[in-house]
């Protein structure tokens, strides 16, 4: 836990000390006005957690306070730190074992993991950090190379598969996705591979093109075994802020998205997107990006990314 705090620290610093700070700061004094709430919206809202998540989160920090007879800012703190974790905490029991959250159940051999998102959003990096985390697990990782239509896209995780000891399974640029995903399942059964993570494109010509794209990998994914792809993980840019809910919706709609994996948070000082995600779309985030090397990941901790935001 000390490890996982520590790195959520260092990946929101930029927001605790600028939008969050300042929240803290309003909730230093003796009493909470009319005036002390609705700057606290003000402060919320431009911190990226959006006018729908901040209505709904005050309307239940302010309850709770009247219920609790909390005058104080350090006690209307207190519950809405408290209120904020319940926010972030969806279920994640569902997900195979290797994931977080998990409830202990059995691996599915392998693991099938399809990554979306769209272009620039840090996928492929966010691809290497996941493959060495679960190689510090001690399991065997391969990476397909399913975005076929980048041939940068092929190289870059080629790079990133040798650097962090992961195979790459790639076909030729242009060639058919759904064929990288096959050979790649297959080899991971040949060679009793743990985990599989998908790479995808992200951008095709049309919308409906990328839709059946990733709807044809993920049947191809489920002939080998028809419970795969047992997570899709979209990889979101927190520095595109709201705009990236309308990506989230997109995805969600064309492969259900289980989980997201929030890159670039280190890079934004708008951090409370996270909450906006949780409470707008109701997925879990399973992964956050804390700077730019492979080990620069944690799994997500609810209470340990409010502690690492509002604690004084």
């Amino acid at each position: 836990m000390f490890n996982i705090f520590k790195k959520t620290q260092e990946a929101i610093a930029r927001t605790r000390d600028t939008w969050f700070g300042k929240v803290t700061k309003l909730l230093e004094g003796a009493s909470v006005s009319e005036e002390t709430w609705q700057e606290l919206e003000e402060l919320l809202i431009a911190a990226d957690v959006g006018m729908s998540t901040t209505t709904r989160l005050l309307d239940r920090v302010r309850e709770r306070a009247k219920k609790e007879k909390a005058v104080s800012g350090p006690q209307v703190r207190v519950i809405l730190m408290d209120e904020m974790a319940r926010l972030l905490q969806v279920n994640t029991s569902n997900l195979p074992a290797a994931g977080p959250g998990n409830d202990g159940a059995p691996d599915p051999q392998p693991m099938v993991i399809l990554i979306v998102g769209v272009n620039g959003s840090g996928k492929t990096t966010s691809i290497a950090k996941l493959a060495s985390w679960f190689l510090s697990q001690n399991k065997q990782v391969l990476l397909a190379a399913a975005d076929t239509f980048r041939a940068a896209a092929i190289d870059q995780l080629k790079i990133w598969g040798e650097r962090v000891g992961a195979p790459v399974i790639a076909h030729q640029p242009g060639g058919d996705p759904g064929a990288v995903v096959f050979d790649a399942l297959q080899a991971a059964q040949s060679r009793q591979t743990q985990v599989v993570i998908i790479d995808t494109a992200g951008r095709l010509h049309t919308k409906t093109n990328l839709m059946e794209e990733l709807k044809k990998i993920h049947r191809v994914a489920g002939k080998m075994d028809a419970s795969a792809p047992h997570q899709v993980i979209l990889v979101l840019d927190a520095t595109t802020g709201q705009n990236g809910l309308t990506q989230a919706k997109y995805f969600t709609e064309a492969v259900g998205v289980s989980g997201v994996f929030l890159s670039k948070l280190d890079g934004t000082a708008k951090g409370g997107i996270v909450l906006s995600i949780v409470d707008e779309l109701k997925l879990p985030i399973l992964y956050i990006g804390t700077g730019e090397k492979a080990e620069d990941m944690v799994p997500f901790d609810a209470k340990a990314f409010v502690e690492a935001l509002c604690s004084p």
